[in-house]
């Protein structure tokens, strides 16, 4: 686990995308949450009373282990803004373990896919600017602007105005990528304890990073030796995957990642978890030991294969607690 900027310092990624909240869904049976294709405005919003509910709901949509084995490798854009509370206290503690850890994959991948399709949205459109800035051309003002503000975002520069050279942008490419889902998932396993940690559930916490003054403080927290040091909590877990993927591609310890990934995009190579695990040695303070806690989750789930996942082209559907007769 690693420190990563106070929440109000980070620069939001994702203007004018997908905020991970449910508010504002159009209200939508289970059973008819399939009819219909609202406008990317009009998101859907599902209630899912328990993981039976949920289990079905998947089957209805053809998000299922059947599929996947098949080689499906589309996923839905359902999302879980939150945690729920009872995941931890029952849902989980009631399936078996299997089921326990196909849903966690199944609510965790696509947020982790939305959060790449929106750096890869940048990453398209930064690397032909870089290129022609790099040969020393000159690009439209709106592009230099938009670059420099990239540039800014991902704090290769301080202000939009300071000197942009070559080596810059280059830094710039290089922070501006993915992490592979099957690496994201065993990261998210381990440190949300498959989503069932009080972190998880109480701030959206699924990969346990750091924060001072502000989040959740650990249980028989030690101040004198680790001073004010929190868990950062987040208003959904879409922005908790965000402050993930920006502190792998910004934070000084992940330096070898980000230039293992950058090797492999010269040799037009897909960037997959198995080839930059490795890197993940600073993480954690247990070192080496975490990185092979992180090779067997994606070994022995056969995590792999969610590199090759992409999103499905629907609407946007959240799923969201049923709430009792009585609080209706």
């Amino acid at each position: 686990m690693m420190t990563f900027p106070k929440k109000n310092l980070l620069v939001v990624m994702l203007t004018g995308a997908l905020t991970f909240t449910a508010a504002g869904a159009r209200q939508a049976p289970a059973q008819n949450a399939g009819a219909g294709a609202p406008g990317p405005s009009e998101p859907v919003k599902v209630e899912i009373g328990n993981s039976k509910d949920l289990l079905a709901y998947f089957e209805k949509i053809g998000y299922t282990p059947k599929a996947w084995q098949a080689g499906i490798r589309e996923v839905p854009r359902v999302y879980i803004a939150d945690i729920p509370s009872q995941w931890r206290q029952k849902g989980s503690k009631e399936l078996p373990i299997i089921d326990k850890k196909r849903i966690f994959f199944r609510v965790i991948t696509p947020i982790i896919l939305r959060v790449n399709e929106l750096v890869m949205a940048d990453r398209t459109r930064a690397v032909p600017i870089a290129e022609r800035l790099i040969a020393g051309g000159k690009v439209p003002a709106d592009d230099d602007e938009w670059f420099r503000q990239l540039a800014t975002r991902y704090g290769v520069i301080g202000f939009q105005d300071d000197r942009l050279d070559a080596a810059r942008i280059e830094e710039t490419l290089r922070r501006v990528d993915i992490v592979p889902p099957s690496l994201a998932l065993a990261q998210a396993a381990s440190e949300s304890g498959w989503g069932t940690s009080r972190f998880a559930y109480e701030g959206n916490s699924l990969f346990g990073q750091w924060s001072w003054s502000e989040g959740i403080v650990p249980a028989g927290q030690r101040s004198e030796t680790h001073g004010d040091h929190r868990v950062a909590a987040f208003e959904s877990t879409g922005a908790s995957v965000q402050a993930y993927v920006r502190n792998l591609n910004t934070h000084r310890t992940y330096e070898d990642f980000r230039r293992n990934r950058e090797d492999l995009r010269k040799r037009n190579l897909a960037v997959r978890g198995a080839d930059l695990v490795d890197t993940m040695i600073g993480y954690s303070e247990r070192g080496q030991a975490y990185v092979e806690e992180l090779k067997a989750l994606m070994r022995q789930n056969r995590l792999e294969p969610t590199d090759d996942a992409y999103l499905r082209k629907m609407e946007i559907v959240f799923l969201v607690p049923k709430e009792s007769p009585e609080r209706k």
